[in-house]
Parts: C-alpha cells; structure tokens; sequence
C-alpha cells in the first residue's frame, strides 16, 4: 500500500510540474472549478481511496462527479471528500436501479451531498439504438425525474453517441429531448461522444442551450472516424486541446446556456500523465 501511495503521489508531483508552461495573458475562458469525473482514477480508487483523493485534490479539482468507492458508505466518502475541500455535485445510477427505485438514488445522492443524478446508457442492442428504446427511456425519465425534482435533485441523462441514429429530420437523441419534460429532465453533454456519433456539440449547445446543466470535457484523437456503437478504444481520449473537439467555443457557449459543472472524464490509460495537460489547457485559455 505505502507503494501504491508513493507512486500515485510522486506521479502527482511530476505531472503538476507540467502545468507550468501554458501562461498566457488576457481575461480567462474557463472561470469554474476544476472538476473531474471519478471515473477517470477507477484503476486508483480501489488501490487506495486516500491516495487518489490526495493526488485529485494537489490537482486543484475542488468538484467531482463521483459515487461511494467499493465497500465505502457515501457518508464516509463525502467526509474524506470534505477534508479535501472537493465538492461532490453529481453521482450517476444505473438506468435500471434508478427506474426500478427512484428513491434510492435520491437517497444515495444525498448521501454524497449530490444535487444532479446522472444516467449514461440506455439499455439496447448493441449498435442498434431504435425509436422504440428512445420512446422507453422519455417515459422512464419523466416519471424518475418528477420523483428527483420533488426531493430536490436534478435528473439529466448524459449521451454516449448512439442516440444520435437519424430520425425524421433530426435523429433519436432530438427526440429525447424534445418530448421530456423540461422541468423534470436535464442534460448533461459529454463532447466526446457527442463528436465520436456524428453529432457537433457546438451545434447541439445552440440548438437546445439550457437544457444542459453538467458537461463532461474530453477529447476525441484527430482523424478517428466515430460510429454509433457508443464505444472507442481507450487510446482515442487524447489530452484536452489534443483532439478534434472544438472545446473553447463549446466553453463559450455553454458559459451562456448555464452549464454549472465541468468535470474532465479520461478515459485513457494515461491518466497521471494527461490529467495535469488538461487542466493547464483549460486554464490557458482566453476569451
């Protein structure tokens, strides 16, 4: 374990001194906290969930979207979160645990001190998302998201690529969108997949603005051709600013629609080594 520890700090040391060479005057772009979904370190929580907090928090990131690690309440993981300074805002559920018991979501998200719900797939075949799955899903996320809202939280579902299958003039993810109810269904962009389905999430951004509340910020690799599997190889989430995603207009425009959190997601193998490239780009740009 003092291993593990010492590995994951020393990489934390390395890898902030990197940060260093993006300075660059003029008003900054990015004015939120730093976040990180807690997916990005899921080879380090369960090797020590203290060591990983400690290299999250000598980052900067102050805000994560994130659940109790293994064999942790989310009470005990909130504390260690506290003492760290790092705000959990969001935590995800499964789509079938939150439509079979919405309520348990809602207790484990305050639990964890969460005020969004995150759902990020929608069962179907693979490859073969069809009208039929996107008519389940409006149904299930209006009811869960009155039981959310009615208990204070916000419900938003968070796209993988494969709802962007056409449809009518538009495609499966427009129509998500356009028959859930507004007050009880969110959104949260993550860029990447949008990118990776064909979609463009600066087009997106102009076109439904507030609906988005959360948005997770990755890159897709230059000259990877996406697809509607809602799956790439971990080799293709490249450093933030790396990629072929328009991120500093996608920061503008969702600054105007409302967009509260940002939380970087890498999905890479390359964590330690990408993680601090991406904070410095983000801070390095100007309006």
């Amino acid at each position: 374990m003092k291993k593990t520890v010492f590995s994951l700090c020393l990489a934390t040391t390395v890898a902030l001194s990197l940060t260093d060479g993006f300075a660059q005057k003029g008003k900054p772009l990015y004015t939120f906290p730093i976040g990180v979904e807690s997916y990005t370190y899921r080879a380090s929580f369960p090797k020590s969930v203290i060591a990983t907090l400690d290299t999250i928090k000598a980052l900067g990131i102050t805000d994560m979207e994130a659940g109790a690690p293994k064999g942790m309440t989310g009470a005990e993981f909130k504390k260690m979160c506290d003492e760290r300074g790092i705000n959990i805002s969001a935590t995800g559920a499964g789509y079938e645990q939150i439509v079979k018991d919405p309520m348990d979501a809602v207790n484990k998200a305050k639990e964890l001190g969460a005020s969004f719900v995150m759902v990020a797939w929608i069962p179907h075949q693979k490859a073969n998302f069809n009208l039929d799955n996107a008519k389940k899903a409006v149904e299930d996320f209006n009811r869960v998201g009155k039981v959310l809202k009615e208990n204070g939280l916000t419900f938003c579902y968070h796209n993988h690529g494969y709802e962007f299958h056409p449809y009518e003039d538009g495609t499966l993810y427009d129509y998500i969108v356009k028959n859930t109810n507004p007050s009880y269904v969110s959104f949260e962009m993550d860029i990447l997949w949008a990118q990776h389905g064909g979609a463009d999430p600066v087009a997106l951004l102009k076109k439904y603005g507030n609906r988005y509340k959360l948005m997770h910020l990755k890159d897709l690799k230059k000259g990877v051709k996406g697809d509607l599997t809602g799956g790439t190889p971990p080799e293709n989430d490249v450093t933030l600013g790396d990629g072929q995603v328009n991120i500093p207009e996608i920061i503008r425009l969702a600054k105007k629609a409302g967009v509260k959190h940002y939380y970087i997601e890498d999905e890479s193998n390359k964590e330690y080594e990408q993680m601090p490239k991406s904070i410095a780009y983000l801070k390095s740009l100007k309006e």
